[in-house]
């Protein structure tokens, strides 16, 4: 795993995917004021991810400093067969600033291009402006916006992408 003589990237240790729930919704009910509805939303992901989780294609890392969970990202399988999904990042508010979410959005994008993915996107909201700072940093462009009711509030949920490798039309689409 990576690491940084601040943190520590590996992968989660048990009960660490529940923890990850229940901070991260914790997190942005304090930071954004969102409801129950979106601890329901990242638990399904992360059920989803578990239950199918694919170790050839898919990765989850968790950010460690001074011993305790300081933030985690996903790569994802997407709903095409050469897209990836960045999911979930979150960097625990005493930690901010240490260059732990940009080491943590790059070792997505890393692992996404060491297993030949051919783009990544990720889908945000428009108020995470730290987060969306870390995505433009790594390259992803937004491409789409739309307003929504979504986790007690009225937000514009955003999609992001990268592409990772020039489009090729005669590459196969396995990964």
């Amino acid at each position: 795993m990576q690491n940084d003589s601040r943190f520590v990237l590996r992968h989660p240790a048990v009960g660490e995917i529940g923890w990850i729930v229940h901070r991260q919704a914790f997190l942005y009910s304090q930071e954004y004021g969102w409801d129950w509805t979106y601890e329901g939303l990242i638990a399904g992901i992360l059920a989803d991810f578990v239950a199918h989780y694919d170790a050839a294609r898919e990765q989850a890392w968790v950010a460690e400093h001074d011993g305790k969970v300081a933030g985690s990202v996903f790569l994802m399988c997407g709903d095409e067969p050469l897209t990836a999904k960045l999911r979930l990042l979150y960097v625990e508010p005493d930690v901010r600033g240490l260059g732990l979410g940009t080491a943590l959005v790059a070792a997505c994008v890393a692992r996404a291009r060491t297993v030949s993915y051919a783009r990544m996107t990720l889908w945000t909201q428009n108020v995470l402006i730290s987060a969306r700072r870390l995505y433009q940093a790594a390259g992803f462009r937004l491409v789409s916006e739309e307003r929504r009711w979504s986790f007690g509030h009225d937000l514009v949920g955003q999609t992001w992408q990268l592409d990772l490798v020039p489009d090729d039309p005669d590459r196969s689409g396995a990964v």
